[in-house]
């Protein structure tokens, strides 16, 4: 049985330790896989009553020794660029604190910069209707985007969720536009963040049977699908 590196850390929350214990080991383990990474939770930790009695949540995160200096999928490219580099250290910061063990892949090109997380809780960053991954790619443009004339498109994305969203709203839009023909009635559609909106008003631009617009206060706006008069 191989040996195992293993490293105790402590903090305020369970996430905060093991976000502790993983840095801890990246110093000790170089090239480490973080989906290589198990971790054990000793303690949850009590916050105490009005602040006495506070005792920290502790972890023991453990990673097999014989990677050590072995290339890791996560290791920064030479020629990544910085704004690469600033995504990729964000997007483990965040994995890494809301308890998600991923491999992170970053691409840049055309003016896109795109990370991709792969792992077996990827759910956790996703959230519900994507609330979560779409939070974070908020926070992924304002930090690693850039600005003016550099400011870069900035997509995060876990294991094609994306792409498997998007094709889900475009069968939404499709039948809520056969109903609303079928009908001669207006449907409306769950709420959805501005940029799943988006992809229904554009999945229904060229059809010349029904109109689509936008009802409601955020963050419960909705797509309304209308046939034409």
């Amino acid at each position: 049985m191989s040996p195992e590196r293993t490293v105790e850390a402590s903090g305020e929350t369970v996430s905060e330790a093991k976000w502790r214990a993983l840095r801890e080991l990246e110093l000790a383990v170089p090239g480490l896989d973080k989906a290589n990474v198990r971790f054990q939770v000793l303690s949850e930790g009590e916050r105490g009553l009005l602040g006495v009695g506070y005792t920290p949540a502790r972890v023991l995160a453990a990673v097999d020794s014989s990677l050590d200096g072995a290339p890791a999928a996560e290791t920064p490219p030479i020629d990544e660029s910085e704004a690469a580099a600033s995504l990729r250290d964000l997007l483990a910061h965040i994995t890494a604190a809301i308890g998600v063990r991923c491999r992170i892949e970053v691409d840049e090109s055309g003016g896109v910069l795109a990370g991709t997380c792969y792992g077996d809780d990827i759910g956790l960053l996703i959230g519900r209707h994507g609330q979560t991954i779409d939070a974070v790619q908020v926070l992924a443009a304002a930090i690693a985007g850039g600005s003016g004339e550099d400011r870069l498109e900035v997509v995060i994305d876990a294991a094609g969720y994306r792409d498997r969203r998007r094709r889900t709203l475009e069968a939404v839009a499709l039948r809520s536009a056969e109903e609303a023909v079928r009908t001669g009635s207006r449907v409306e559609l769950e709420p959805m963040s501005s940029a799943e909106r988006k992809l229904v008003h554009t999945a229904l631009a060229d059809r010349e049977d029904v109109t689509t617009s936008s009802d409601g206060d955020e963050p419960n706006r909705f797509v309304v699908v209308e046939p034409t008069p």
